[in-house]
């Protein structure tokens, strides 16, 4: 059964008259009539009938119209989905993200976005840097906010052949103090007043690329660091660091606390910044991963 038969019907039952409805259809009266004697063919009913020279419509007629209505309502809206999904306003989004990205970079990219396609699926998850790679080179995901391999470098990164990103933060390195720590008075720290602390780090298994160019730092600075304690989340160490358990050396922003227990002070040490960058495969053709990275 073809639409367009659908929709002459639909028009000549609301107009019960043949000329205006192929006015509206414009459509000459004649043809008008074969697509409606086609489609009652086609059913092996009678649609309409003429009672006391009025146009009417049958029994059967009176019921297929409420189907035919709601036929082209859904055909109308798939044909709309279609587009819209075509367009990236509709669809899912596999958004990893390091969790350093989450206390400034996260919440600014994902808000104009969601308010410009509120209808996209995000699919949300913390994952560190090597897992996001290796999930976006397997198509698990589609798009990561992850931290290159080393502090520094352009502003045009390749992860490999198969992923590209591109750099949309440079962050430098703090120092997370006790509140009661004798360098706490001060408004920058050298790397070098730090060499007889015990430190608090990522550990290395959830964070390999950050913890080894921390100790990098260190080392150039003249001394390698005391590790003490190790967590895998920023929160964590944080609270280490307000329990006494050492000093931290933490990527930018770094999350709220009270200054009662922890503060933060810049380096005076001239380091590079550690970039935080939006990556994803060049073969992923996903519409609404277009829209994204028009956002961002």
């Amino acid at each position: 059964m073809e639409l367009r038969l659908l929709r002459s019907f639909v028009v000549v039952a609301e107009e019960l008259n043949v000329g205006r409805a192929a006015l509206k259809l414009h459509l000459t009266q004649p043809s008008l009539s074969r697509q409606i004697a086609a489609l009652e063919h086609d059913l092996g009913v009678e649609l309409f009938a003429r009672v006391r020279k009025r146009f009417v419509l049958t029994a059967a007629g009176e019921t297929f119209l409420a189907d035919a209505r709601e036929l082209l309502r859904r055909s109308d809206e798939a044909v709309r989905t279609a587009q819209r999904t075509q367009r990236g306003e509709l669809g899912t989004l596999r958004l990893r993200f390091v969790q350093s990205a989450t206390f400034e970079v996260l919440p600014r990219i994902l808000g104009p976005f969601r308010a410009a396609y509120p209808q996209v699926i995000l699919d949300l998850e913390s994952m560190t840097t090597i897992r996001q790679t290796e999930a976006l080179r397997d198509g698990r995901i589609d798009v990561g906010l992850l931290r290159p391999a080393s502090a520094g470098g352009t502003d045009a990164v390749q992860l490999g052949p198969r992923l590209t990103s591109r750099v949309v933060s440079a962050d430098p390195l703090v120092v997370a103090l006790p509140a009661q720590h004798r360098l706490a008075r001060r408004k920058r720290v050298r790397l070098a007043d730090l060499a007889e602390e015990a430190f608090v780090l990522y550990s290395r298994p959830s964070g390999p690329a950050v913890h080894d160019t921390i100790v990098g730092f260190c080392r150039a600075a003249g001394f390698s660091p005391r590790i003490e304690q190790e967590a895998a989340d920023v929160q964590t160490i944080v609270s280490l660091v307000a329990a006494g358990l050492g000093v931290s050396l933490l990527i930018t922003p770094a999350p709220l606390s009270n200054p009662d227990f922890v503060v933060y002070r810049e380096l005076s040490d001239d380091l590079p910044p550690w970039q935080l960058s939006v990556a994803w495969s060049p073969d992923n053709r996903s519409p609404v991963l277009a829209r994204f990275l028009e956002s961002v």
